[in-house]
């Protein structure tokens, strides 16, 4: 028998969400060493008998109440320190969900708000209303899952995925500006998403606003 250590293999999942034009990744308190009462992202460790896929979708279910997201694998983060207890190689993911599907009755459970400009290199993520301590190298994974979706906006329909089934052009273009942290030309904008055969108009227009009633639209493919 070999006697060489095998490191632990866990994964983490960014569930990211927009919230009244602000990006926000869900995050849970921690109430064990190390990093005691600091934030983490959802995690937990492999079981022997599922696939990594599989390991994220339990951990969603489990510490966030969420199902059926779409996710995808972000990055490897497997640095020899990143974790006190053990040598830990975490898989990462990142979720897309709606705000109204964020479960809020989980204890220890909270929206981090990411402040991160277009170009910074830092991020700070804001819990109820104050810089928020994070644990692990968990931070470093919000910084690339925002990279992430910006460099994908352009060429992946991955917006859609924060949006109701029906929203209207203004709504779509807030969602590309909350991702990219700047804003963007109206009309530009519009003509290209018009032009990209992703939007499939409803043949109805907004309700119970105090404005002229938008056009609403849906995305035309049923899956990314």
């Amino acid at each position: 028998m070999s006697g060489h250590r095998n490191p632990a293999v866990a994964v983490d999942v960014a569930l990211v969400t927009i919230v009244d034009d602000r990006l926000a990744v869900v995050m849970v308190r921690r109430n064990q060493d190390p990093h005691r009462s600091q934030w983490q992202l959802p995690g937990g460790f492999v079981r022997l008998d599922e696939s990594l896929d599989d390991a994220a979708g339990r951990v969603l279910r489990e510490k966030a109440g969420i199902n059926d997201v779409y996710i995808e694998q972000l990055y490897t983060f497997g640095a020899v320190d990143r974790d006190q207890r053990e040598r830990v190689i975490s898989v990462t993911y990142v979720a897309l969900v709606t705000a109204d599907r964020v479960a809020d009755e989980f204890p220890d459970v909270a929206l981090a708000f990411i402040e991160h400009a277009e170009h910074a290199a830092t991020l700070a993520l804001i819990v109820e209303g104050k810089s928020a301590a994070v644990a692990f190298d968990h931070a470093d994974i919000v910084g690339l899952v925002v990279k992430r979706l910006r460099g994908k906006l352009a060429y992946v329909p991955i917006g859609y995925e924060l949006l109701p089934e029906r929203f209207t052009l203004l709504q779509l273009q807030r969602v590309h500006e909350t991702i990219l942290g700047r804003t963007l030309n109206k009309d530009s904008f519009r003509r290209t998403m018009l032009a990209s055969g992703d939007l499939e108009p409803t043949g109805e227009r907004q309700s119970d606003v105090g404005h002229r009633p938008a056009a609403l639209y849906r995305y035309a493919t049923t899956s990314l």
